[in-house]
């Protein structure tokens, strides 16, 4: 997507992965090196088909400085841009801890929007003490199951990453594959975990230390290779599952329930008979 055919705020706000237009790091990218022929392909038929972007909300679990979450949520967005995608990070700085009384708080409320409007997620946590970490799973808890009849992830993709500064685990993208599932979300099958992350990232230059745009960048290896593994299946799977969202989340049990509930309003607006009413030609007064 052009920078001339983007929302201005949205880019402001929510696309700090981007850089600057003609700068050394947009020169350098190695993401528009990649050969990812077919899911491009796919991706603009898609769009000619539907006139819409997939549109792709990105989580991490860190408020580091230095976030490797940050850092590698940054390289799955750039991936996912690349392949045409309408990509938006949230950022966790601020969001309060769950609770019963901030549903009205103003981050609390963006996140659940910006759930609603994707068609998928891509969720990055570190793992600390050999699990995702609070700031990560304190998103997850703010956005609720249903809203009235309204699902904010119900049949939405989801793609899953994780560093963590010791030997490689799988701890936390399997309580990221139990929070999709329990979120009604479709995992896919692929998955990425940075051991020893903090190796496998450039340093940001002096000038740029205070800058969290996202300029240190993972270097090459399988590690990367993997992640583009796992954006490139990521897109193929939302592709093909966002045109049958409605039909995935049509359940027999719900069905039943709303049939139930119009039977009892429509019982409820039946008048009793009336005491000198005949009931199968019996007088109910004579009883």
């Amino acid at each position: 997507m052009p920078e001339t055919e983007d929302d201005p705020s949205v880019r402001f706000w929510y696309r700090p992965f981007l850089f600057a237009p003609g700068g050394a790091a947009e020169a350098e990218d190695w993401v528009k090196e990649l050969e990812l022929a077919t899911v491009t392909e796919m991706a603009k038929k898609d769009l000619e088909k539907t006139g819409e972007r997939l549109k792709v909300l990105v989580l991490y679990g860190s408020l580091r400085h230095r976030s490797f979450s940050r850092l590698l949520a940054y390289e799955v967005c750039r991936i996912l841009w690349r392949l045409g995608c309408d990509v938006r990070v949230f950022d966790p700085e601020g969001l309060p801890m769950k609770d019963e009384r901030k549903h009205n708080h103003p981050l609390v409320q963006e996140l659940l929007s910006l759930s609603l409007w994707s068609d998928g997620h891509f969720w990055v946590s570190p793992e600390q003490h050999g699990n995702l970490t609070a700031v990560f799973k304190n998103q997850i808890d703010w956005i609720p199951l249903s809203t009235g009849s309204v699902r904010p992830t119900q049949g939405r993709t989801l793609g899953i990453a994780m560093v963590s500064g010791g030997s490689q685990s799988f701890n936390t993208v399997n309580s990221l594959r139990i929070l999709g599932r329990w979120m009604r979300m479709f995992t896919i099958p692929n998955q990425s975990s940075v051991p020893q992350a903090y190796t496998l990232f450039t340093e940001e230059s002096v000038e740029d230390e205070e800058n969290e745009s996202g300029v240190s960048r993972m270097m090459a290896g399988p590690n990367r290779d993997r992640l583009v593994d796992c954006a490139e299946e990521f897109v193929k799977y939302t592709i093909i599952m966002r045109q049958h969202v409605g039909l995935f989340g049509d359940r027999y049990s719900e069905r039943s329930a709303a049939d139930a509930k119009v039977t009892a309003a429509a019982a409820a607006e039946v008048p009793a008979p009336a005491a000198s009413e005949k009931v199968n030609g019996v007088d109910l007064k004579k009883i």
